[in-house]
């Protein structure tokens, strides 16, 4: 048997592999740039402040990370200044495994550049949230349109307000995209371990947690458990070794952060809304949570062995129910409504024949001016009632449109009454 000599075989980079490099190396240093620029201009960051004080606290100065100090220092970057009692409090309250993954950055003593490094990679995460939403909606958009739903998904309001405030969210979103990739290529090790890493910010997709659960127990998928499993215990080792008491400290800022995150909630801006319809049974909110996991639980129950697109479906409903569930809103978080946003483009694109241009413009000029609409309001005039709306506006319409496409997922083939809608 001859083996082939394989520096025979190599082949060096053609000239236009080489330009095509060296315009993307181009590019990353622009943007690079730029994100040191608004680095330095823009106050903010306040998110990953707190990540990286907290890992850079515990490795160079040997600070808990968990510690009163952290939470001043970051609402120092936050507010100006030490928080008042009624106000977040920005408390650590990521398992200690997770503020592990923070420690290439917290190796650098400026957080300038830690924050443009920060931008960079979710700037990446945000092209690659649109790009896995294509995927997952199984739609192929015409080139204006997918030009036009990337440069939405890295400027639209929420995220850029995720970028300046370095929130998680938009890796996290990412992560969850992957997720949904990793099962349906069965994947389910892969799937499990990636759950891992997501299993901790419940404000964000603490019900697409809980709804992939409901889908591995109907589907007997053990082995994204056993994905899961190993991955924790291995990290609940390393973390453990490293800071063998950082259990009871996480436990408490968790508990913490739930009790001052009390006044940021639907229910509470319901009930500021509403006063006269809070009563000491049940609030409004309270109504709207019970409804709301009942038709969710419902729906998780209904996809469990159905067809992919309606998996789909309910994990971007799951998405968009989240922060009317009871969690504490940011609208920093809104940033995972990325996937919703994109399949219903899918469904009016794919079902739409005749007004699907028009929808599709209307439909993105209206998501890309009323937050930013809304924003540049309440700069020039503060009102509370805007700044709730820009909270608590964006999950009701993407649940309502959401619910409007519905029947079109359920029955995914176009069918002959459906086809003669269009005409």
């Amino acid at each position: 048997m001859a083996f082939q000599d394989i520096r025979k075989s190599r082949k060096w980079l053609s000239a236009q592999e080489i330009r095509l490099l060296a315009l993307l190396l181009f590019i990353l240093i622009l943007v690079m740039v730029a994100n040191i620029t608004l680095a330095r201009t823009l106050v903010g960051g306040e998110w990953l402040f707190l990540r990286w004080s907290g890992a850079r606290a515990f490795l160079v100065e040997k600070i808990a990370p968990y510690s009163t100090e952290i939470a001043q220092r970051t609402q120092e970057v936050a507010y100006g200044r030490i928080a008042f009692s009624g106000e977040y409090a920005y408390v650590l309250n990521d398992p200690f495994f997770i503020v592990l993954l923070y420690t290439p950055l917290a190796l650098l003593r400026d957080f300038t550049l830690v924050r443009a490094l920060w931008m960079l990679l979710s700037e990446a995460a945000l092209v690659g949230i649109v790009l896995l939403a294509f995927n997952l909606s199984e739609w192929q958009p015409p080139r204006w349109l997918f030009i036009a739903l990337l440069l939405f998904g890295l400027f639209s309001y929420f995220s850029v307000n995720a970028l300046l405030t370095g929130t998680p969210t938009i890796l996290l979103a990412f992560l969850y995209l992957w997720i949904l990739l990793a099962l349906r290529s069965y994947s389910d090790e892969l799937a499990g371990a990636l759950l891992l890493l997501v299993a901790y910010q419940w404000e964000v997709g603490g019900l697409f947690f809980l709804f992939l659960l409901v889908f591995v127990f109907a589907n007997h998928r053990w082995n994204v458990l056993a994905g899961f499993g190993m991955s924790l215990f291995i990290l609940l080792v390393i973390s453990f070794l490293v800071f063998p008491g950082w259990g009871l400290p996480y436990i408490r800022a968790v508990l913490s952060d739930w009790y001052r995150g009390a006044n940021l909630t639907f229910g509470y801006v319901l009930a500021t809304w509403f006063p006269n319809a809070t009563n000491d049974r049940l609030s409004s909110g309270g109504i709207v949570s019970l409804a709301l996991g009942v038709i969710l639980f419902a729906e998780w129950l209904g996809s469990a062995n159905a067809h992919f697109r309606r998996v789909v479906w309910t994990a971007a409903l799951s998405l968009a129910a989240t922060p009317l569930i009871g969690f504490a809103i940011f609208p920093s978080n809104h940033v995972a409504l990325l996937l919703p946003f994109v399949l219903i483009f899918a469904l009016i694109w794919e079902r739409w024949q005749r007004r699907r241009v028009l929808a599709s413009i209307l439909m993105l000029l209206l998501v890309l001016v009323v937050p930013f609409g809304l924003y540049l309001r309440a700069v020039y005039i503060y009102d509370p009632l805007i700044l709730n709306l820009i909270a608590v506006l964006p999950p009701a319409p993407a649940i309502l449109r959401l619910y409007w496409m519905r029947w079109w997922v359920l029955h995914s083939p176009r069918t002959l009454f459906d086809r003669m809608g269009d005409h």
